[in-house]
């Protein structure tokens, strides 16, 4: 029987499933891409300066976000894109300290928190990329400072957009400050995060406020450790709304398998058994590394082929190199994102990457960012056992040689800090 629809008796249309369900498919489309084009038409000033122009003097709803955008220049859009325990807090609040960007920490576990609900045991068995849709679109509001549209993962909901549930919000100046709290003023630039002293002091975020501050400030930038591989900002690069720019920090696998070990004590259980007793449990979960290796070889070789969509939006930077030379690779940084580099983050790296900054509270904070830099970038060659190093070099083989990191072969050359096992290397902005 052919397919399609016909005539039947009484002038009634009659048609087959297959075409009564391509026609519904079709309608979802079709109401999609208007609910989609309408949202964007009225979803506020944070779309853009041309669309605060076209709108200042009609609406007045969003006269007075409006009046905060920059519209003579465009802003930069930075992602400082990682893993868990590389470094990216530390090296997150180098951008942080400028007072031109409006810097979040890690807006993507609102995502994975509303999808997962708090499970751990779903979040285990999620596919990593089954969030990225979600992903992409928080981060293309986020950089338009469209702070509403994180409310559709916030839990509980926020209502009158004021929350109290923003993720580690005492890691943002911006969040902190005028105008989102009048009592920010108090803090100077230059005083590493305070847990508890923002949600004290300025109470309830109020997420309108926050939109305020990011589209006077000009430039934002975005902390993450939940995309997988570089490859899977490609739709963010390519689109022409944004100026992207992706720095890829990286560190020693074996060094971030050491920090996990004493940050996320339950979790890494079996490999703390192990590097206690020098005997390897059965149930240790191996790709709690190789996963690691195999996402940093990835999205690394994707930046030394230097592909169109990143050219001039990549940049590769090791933290130990930043650990080493913190002012030099923090101007590196800076002027790759194509903005001067402020006094006042100068002036936070002098007081945070030296050795009478910290005290030990501060050290065995789980997210601390003031450290003696030159003695932590490779301190973690005496808190691990050469089995379990030699169990990761095997693993990580290839990443270790792409990143320039050197293996040891025995205990001693473990132990002997005189050698550092990190490689020179320089690795340029993709051109």
């Amino acid at each position: 029987m052919r397919e399609g629809c016909r005539a039947g008796g009484g002038g009634r249309m009659e048609c087959s499933w297959k075409t009564v369900l391509l026609l519904v498919c079709a309608s979802l489309g079709v109401q999609y891409t208007a609910i989609r084009t309408l949202r964007d038409s009225l979803s506020g000033p944070c779309q853009g300066a041309y669309r605060c122009q076209t709108r200042h003097h009609r609406d007045s709803r969003w006269r007075a976000l409006c009046d905060w955008m920059p519209v003579d220049s465009p802003g930069k859009h930075i992602l400082l894109f990682a893993t868990t325990r590389s470094g990216s807090s530390f090296t997150g609040q180098l951008l942080n300290q400028h007072p031109e960007i409006f810097y979040v920490y890690e807006p993507l576990y609102h995502v994975q928190q509303a999808f997962t609900n708090s499970s751990s045991r779903l979040r285990r068995t999620l596919d990593r990329r089954a969030l990225l849709g979600a992903y992409r679109d928080l981060l293309l509001n986020l950089y338009a400072c469209d702070l509403h549209f994180i409310e559709n993962y916030i839990r509980p909901e926020p209502q009158d957009h004021v929350t109290n549930s923003f993720f580690r919000r005492s890691s943002s100046h911006a969040l902190c400050s005028p105008p989102v709290c009048l009592e920010g003023g108090e803090v100077t630039a230059s005083d590493p995060p305070d847990e508890s002293w923002c949600p004290k002091k300025c109470g309830a975020l109020n997420l309108t406020l926050a939109s305020m501050s990011c589209l006077s400030r000009g430039h934002v930038a975005i902390k993450t450790v939940r995309v997988p591989e570089v490859g899977d900002l490609r739709t963010l690069t390519e689109d022409p709304r944004l100026d992207l720019k992706i720095i890829h920090l990286v560190r020693d696998p074996r060094a971030i398998l050491a920090s996990r070990m004493m940050a996320f004590s339950d979790q890494f259980r079996a490999w703390k058994i192990w590097n206690a007793t020098g005997r390897q449990p059965r149930y240790v979960d191996l790709s709690q590394i190789t996963s690691t290796c195999k996402d940093m070889a990835a999205s690394a070789e994707t930046g030394l082929q230097r592909p169109a969509w990143l050219r001039g939006r990549y940049l590769l930077v090791r933290y130990e190199d930043l650990a080493l030379n913190p002012r030099d690779k923090a101007g590196e940084i800076y002027r790759f994102a194509g903005l001067e580099m402020e006094d006042r983050v100068r002036t936070w790296i002098a007081k945070n990457t030296n050795s009478n900054a910290s005290s030990p509270s501060e050290w065995n904070y789980r997210y601390s960012t003031t450290r003696d830099s030159r003695a932590t970038a490779e301190s973690w060659r005496l808190r691990l056992g050469y089995d379990i190093v030699r169990t990761v070099q095997n693993l990580c083989n290839d990443t270790l040689a792409l990143l320039g990191y050197k293996q040891v072969h025995s205990a001693a050359q473990l132990r002997n800090l005189s050698h550092s096992l990190v490689e020179h290397r320089t690795f340029q902005p993709v051109t």
